[in-house]
């Protein structure tokens, strides 16, 4: 099997790339100058937004899928670049959509965000829960997976849409609310910053999965997903921002307190958001394994090391 992996060289990607590499596929990877990928494959240079770059490499691959991760993510960096986000999460996806082979299948990696304010009582999410985007970034990941929706009704494409939940893991940038933790506890055990944590919300619950079980996730439903399918990918339980706090704050070398930033507060969040993941446990046989408490361990360590190589 060759896959081709668009914007490999993010967070997720690396994750995907030695997942697909251990299962014995010809990984191929694209990336772009202020990107790193550093697992083995083959690597191509490739802007979504070049159309005539993105069909040339397809054709010249003719992989028998791929996992379109690349796109804008940050729902902050949404609101203030909204014209970039929509460039890339909507036209580079019809590029990538346009450029599809025949035989190809297209995993559409889109988020947990597409649900929005979510009704009351609503969870665990259905995919057929109606879509009801708060912010910019989840607009143009609606918009990508209706277009996706199209194109597998009226071109015959195989196209699988997914809507993944929060993950997390080692490497993962500082904006992420375990990440975030984390390398906070990792300078106060250094001695960089006072033992006090600045805080959010931490009512809010939400569904957190290890990256490690997403990428393998991504894998089962390229082999294994329902063409014209829309899957939920997460764990399926969500829990409260303060479990994860005590949870790091609990592995910490040092005592820690913590306290609210009301710059860290959000104007609205939604009190919980959990997803149904019936759906792709019928198809794939895939559920989540690595606890949440695992995930934050390997957070953790990840920045202790990282600030060490840093001395």
């Amino acid at each position: 099997m060759k896959a081709l992996i668009t914007g490999a060289g993010g967070f997720v990607g690396n994750y995907l790339i030695k997942e697909l590499n251990n299962a014995g596929y010809e990984v191929h990877a694209t990336y772009l100058p202020f990107e790193n990928i550093n697992q083995e494959c083959f690597c191509h240079f490739l802007d979504v937004l070049k159309k005539d770059d993105v069909k040339k490499l397809t054709d010249e691959l003719k992989p028998d899928v791929i996992y379109h991760l690349a796109g804008q993510s940050s729902v902050a960096l949404s609101w203030k670049k909204p014209q970039l986000t929509a460039e890339i999460n909507i036209i580079g996806s019809i590029n990538v959509m346009e450029a599809l082979p025949d035989n190809t299948r297209l995993i559409l990696i889109g988020s947990g965000e597409e649900y929005g304010f979510i009704r009351e009582n609503a969870c665990p999410i259905k995919e057929t829960e109606n879509l009801n985007p708060a912010n910019i970034y989840a607009v143009s990941k609606v918009c990508a997976e209706m277009i996706g929706r199209i194109y597998h009704r009226a071109y015959n494409k195989d196209i699988i849409t997914v809507r993944a939940f929060n993950h997390s893991g080692a490497g993962q940038a500082e904006t992420f609310v375990i990440s975030d933790f984390c390398k906070q506890i990792a300078e106060i055990e250094k001695g960089l910053k006072l033992p006090e944590i600045c805080t959010g919300n931490l009512s809010a619950k939400r569904d957190f999965t290890d990256v490690r079980d997403i990428v393998i996730a991504y894998r089962l439903l390229g082999e294994k997903g329902v063409s014209g399918k829309t899957y939920n990918v997460g764990r399926g339980k969500a829990v409260s921002i303060e479990h994860i706090l005590n949870t790091a704050i609990g592995l910490s070398a040092i005592p820690i307190t913590h306290r609210l930033d009301p710059q860290r507060l959000r104007a609205s969040d939604i009190p919980i958001i959990e997803p149904d993941v019936s759906e792709i446990f019928r198809d794939t046989g895939w559920s989540a394994h690595i606890t949440i408490e695992q995930t934050i361990s390997d957070t953790l360590e990840y920045w202790r090391k990282k600030l060490k190589r840093e001395d």
